[in-house]
Formats: structure tokens, C-alpha cells, sequence
């Protein structure tokens, strides 16, 4: 997928909002650049921009959100583990991937990093809040283009089907996000 540019644009089901998502090749790498407007109950702005590199680990994610006010998060990959905002962060050692509560583009780099049924515990960024913590995941293949989500940490028992397109990018995400034209 590297080689490929993607658009997606997804509704929320469960409370009016929108995302646009560009995802795009760069060198080596893969940027993922979003805009979100969440205009729930919980309403916020949110733009990020996602490096990922050509093994689908994230690098680098760049939050900017706007809810009432306006904040900044940087989240790095690096030798000794994750950084936040430049401060290492060793409670979240465990974690393999990102999982950005605001948009299903993220269950895309844990079925690519887990390339079948499995686990793995994900760095959570509840939003707006900004609040980080671990959270253990499941994945489930269940054809071509489809799997189940499994919640076993913040949201634990919560379930939800996914539909996925051939570079495993969310097409529909039962109750909560699809795809628009």
C-alpha cells in the first residue's frame, strides 16, 4: 500500500461527525494527514498527522485539537519506547501500536501489524481528553476484508464488525463510522 494514495471519508454513526483522510506515500514512509469534527456531545476539532514507516509501525503522530481550547500532542517511537510530547513515557512500554479514539483508521495498522487473528496491547488516546493509557486489543479475522473488533482493556466486552478494503483500510465500522462518498 505504500505505493498507493488514499482518500477516505468516513460519517460517525453514533453522534454527528466527519473525518477526511489522506493517506499518502513519502519516501520510504507512509503520512497519514486528517481532519476530524467530532459535533457530539463532546464537540471538537481535531487534525493529525500519522507517520507510519514501510512496516506500518507508527513513527510519529502529531495531534493538534480544539475543544474548547486548543492543544498539541506528539506521540514518538523511539529506541527506548514511547515519548509524549518529548518526555519519555515508560508506563506505556507495552504498547505496540496507536489506537486514536476518533477515527478506524487506526484498527488499520493493528490488522496490518498483526497480519491475521491476534492481540496486542494499544497506546489509547481518548479524545478530547488527551488522556493516554494502555489498552489490550483482539482482532479477528473473519474472511476476505473482514474482522472483528474485540475490546479486552478500556472498553473491555465492547465488540464490532469491521469492513475493510483490500489495503485493510476501514470501510465500515459496525455502529460507529462508514464511508461516504
Amino acid at each position: 500500500m505504500s505505493a498507493l494514495s488514499i482518500t477516505r471519508k468516513w460519517r460517525r454513526l453514533d453522534e454527528p461527525g466527519l473525518e477526511v483522510l489522506h493517506v499518502q506515500p513519502d519516501n520510504d514512509d507512509v503520512l497519514a494527514l486528517s481532519s476530524v469534527v467530532h459535533a457530539g456531545a463532546e464537540a471538537f476539532g481535531l487534525s493529525y498527522l500519522w507517520q507510519i514507516d514501510r512496516h506500518w509501525r507508527t513513527h510519529r503522530l502529531e495531534l493538534h485539537l480544539a475543544s474548547p481550547s486548543v492543544a498539541t500532542l506528539l506521540i514518538e517511537r523511539s529506541d527506548e519506547g514511547w515519548r509524549v510530547n518529548g518526555q519519555p513515557r515508560p508506563d506505556l512500554a507495552e504498547c505496540e501500536e496507536i489506537d486514536l479514539s476518533a477515527t478506524p483508521f487506526c484498527n488499520t495498522l493493528g490488522m496490518r501489524r498483526l497480519q491475521g487473528s491476534g492481540e496486542l496491547t494499544a497506546l489509547y488516546v481518548d479524545l478530547p481528553s488527551l488522556q493516554l493509557l494502555p489498552s489490550r486489543q483482539r482482532y479477528t479475522a473473519l474472511g476476505k476484508n473482514r474482522w472483528r473488533y474485540t475490546d479486552l482493556g478500556i472498553a473491555k466486552g465492547f465488540e464490532a464488525d469491521l469492513e475493510v478494503d483490500d489495503a485493510q483500510v476501514v470501510v465500515t465500522y459496525e455502529g460507529l463510522f462508514e464511508t461516504i462518498d
